[in-house]
């Protein structure tokens, strides 16, 4: 059965997907977030009992796989297997069929998709994939803060970042609650930089397999060399774990914009086991429509700043998907 990797984004997923990348019995590719991108557009291929229909999404998942950043080498689809391996016509089915592909190409056992949007789709997921496994990665919300302010992708204001990392750990939680433990994993950020070869072998049990000393070197492989090329999101992939790059909101965040964060969010760092640093409980802000208001107008300014400043080739290699989204 396939394994979900789930939480929000800047969280060091891309890392933990290098690391298991190393297991021979598992692939984990650079995802093309194929249900975050086309679960909103599939009710437009109209009935999928139709041929032409399905053939229609079968060809649009392949072709996000075949224009994502970061190459999927030694992989060619052929649309008419995709197809005839789904279990049912569905955009699920099409997506796991890709990702089978890749696994079957490779000779390995399983895949990981560690597409964190999927955290949204959990019952999509958990009906055509019933055995499935998870492992959700999160890691404290004012870091991932800090992180997305300087990312190209995401929201930039605290409020607007913590409002969806809030949103995502209550479904990952909720999830956990109803899938038995032996499917179920959770795992910090903080665990898995400050004690790597630890927290791997704990991953290693809950998946069935042995641990290789060679996942703490996934920073020499050429999927992470592909992942680096492709954009600075992910320029740290070709680095040793950084073991202090924890509690950075500390130093790089105001002391406005934490106490906006615990406000919005403080019950989920809470349950997370963070501590507070300004706001104690019952004492969180409630913002105005005019405070909200003044947000979205930060938020914005925010985005465009970075845009500004974003590597042009960066841009073109996610245009491709973007364009393609859009001929949808």
């Amino acid at each position: 059965m396939p394994i979900f990797m789930i939480g929000t984004q800047r969280s060091g997923s891309n890392l933990l997907r290098l690391m298991l990348n190393q297991l021979p019995d598992i692939v984990a590719p650079h995802p093309p977030h194929i249900l975050h991108r086309m679960m909103p557009l599939a009710s437009t291929y109209g009935d999928l009992k139709n041929d032409a229909n399905f053939a229609a999404l079968v060809d649009d998942v392949c072709r996000m796989v075949e224009l994502n950043p970061v190459p999927w080498p030694d992989l060619t689809l052929d649309r008419e297997k995709v197809a005839a391996d789904c279990r049912e016509r569905s955009l699920v089915a099409a997506y796991g069929a890709v990702y089978q592909a890749l696994c079957d190409a490779r000779g390995k056992k399983t895949w990981l998709c560690k597409s964190m949007q999927n955290t949204l789709f959990l019952p999509q997921i958990e009906a055509y994939y019933p055995n499935a496994q998870y492992i959700y990665l999160y890691r404290d919300g004012r870091d991932v803060a800090v992180s997305f302010r300087k990312a190209v992708v995401g929201e930039k204001h605290f409020y607007h970042i913590a409002k969806e990392w809030a949103e995502t750990q209550r479904l990952a939680l909720a999830h956990r609650a109803v899938v038995p433990p032996e499917r179920f994993v959770g795992i910090s950020y903080e665990e898995l930089t400050a004690q790597p070869e630890t927290a791997m072998q704990r991953l290693c049990a809950f998946l069935g397999a042995q641990y290789h000393p060679s996942m703490l070197e996934y920073h020499a492989t050429d999927e992470a060399k592909r992942a680096a090329d492709a954009s600075a999101l992910w320029g740290n992939v070709v680095k040793p774990i950084m073991t202090d790059n924890t509690r950075k909101f500390l130093r790089e965040a105001s002391p406005e914009d934490i106490k906006v964060f615990e406000s919005v969010a403080g019950d989920v760092l809470d349950a997370l086991g963070y501590d507070r640093v300004y706001v104690r409980r019952g004492e969180e802000q409630r913002f105005t429509a005019k405070d909200v208001k003044f947000f979205d107008v930060e938020n914005k300014r925010l985005k465009e700043e970075i845009l500004k400043g974003v590597d042009q080739e960066d841009l073109k290699r996610r245009d491709r998907q973007a364009t393609l989204i859009a001929e949808i």
